[in-house]
């Protein structure tokens, strides 16, 4: 009984040591500065448009992570890939109602997996949080999947959480998956994808 308590307390300590990267991109207005201070905070604070990047520590279910939030306008993307190495987690931000941009957001994200310091990290994991949900025109999570052409990405583990920056929904369990992702403790294979509306 001695042992078993003292390997879960070797790993809870192990993952509290560790401080895990996950990084925030997406499209101007998507909700990434508004998700970032919902996790670190657990409040909607008021925001402007991300002018280079915002980093906050947040623990979740006793993982530390360090979150990057990156500013989406046009202008700023090019930059993102300066943030990329060493990360353990890239969540895409996408507003659901957006419908116009989406070929957009799906060019982003494919820009991000060929990116060398994401392609030559295969455990990166992607996590597709769809925000807006709470309002009446967001596409569902099986339209965000075929859209951005999820089900093609190989050898990487990815998931869509539908989700609403403002009230939280969605946004602990996104955060969850990446935490049983980057501890060893999530399902094997390739993600699928969950919520919808």
């Amino acid at each position: 009984m001695g042992q078993i308590f003292s390997a879960l307390m070797s790993y809870f300590s192990a993952n509290q040591e560790k401080e895990y990267k996950i990084v925030i991109v997406g499209l101007d207005n998507a909700g990434k500065t508004t998700t970032l201070y919902k996790l670190h905070l657990g409040e909607v604070v008021q925001t402007q448009p991300t002018i280079g990047s915002n980093v906050e520590a947040v623990v979740h279910e006793n993982v530390s992570f360090e979150v990057w939030d990156l500013g989406g306008q046009s202008s700023l993307r090019n930059a993102w890939q300066s943030y990329y190495k060493s990360s353990d987690a890239m969540v895409l931000m996408v507003d659901s109602t957006d419908r116009g941009r989406m070929n957009l957001s799906k060019q982003e994200l494919f820009k991000m997996l060929d990116a060398e310091e994401v392609k030559n990290n295969p455990k990166c994991c992607v996590l597709v949080f769809a925000n807006k949900q709470d309002l009446p025109d967001a596409m569902t999570v099986v339209e965000l999947t075929e859209t951005l052409g999820l089900d093609t990405i190989a050898n990487r583990d990815w998931h869509v959480q539908a989700c609403c920056a403002l009230s939280g929904m969605g946004l602990n369990e996104g955060l969850s998956w990446i935490a049983a992702k980057v501890t060893g403790g999530g399902a094997d294979g390739i993600s699928t994808f969950m919520g919808g509306r």
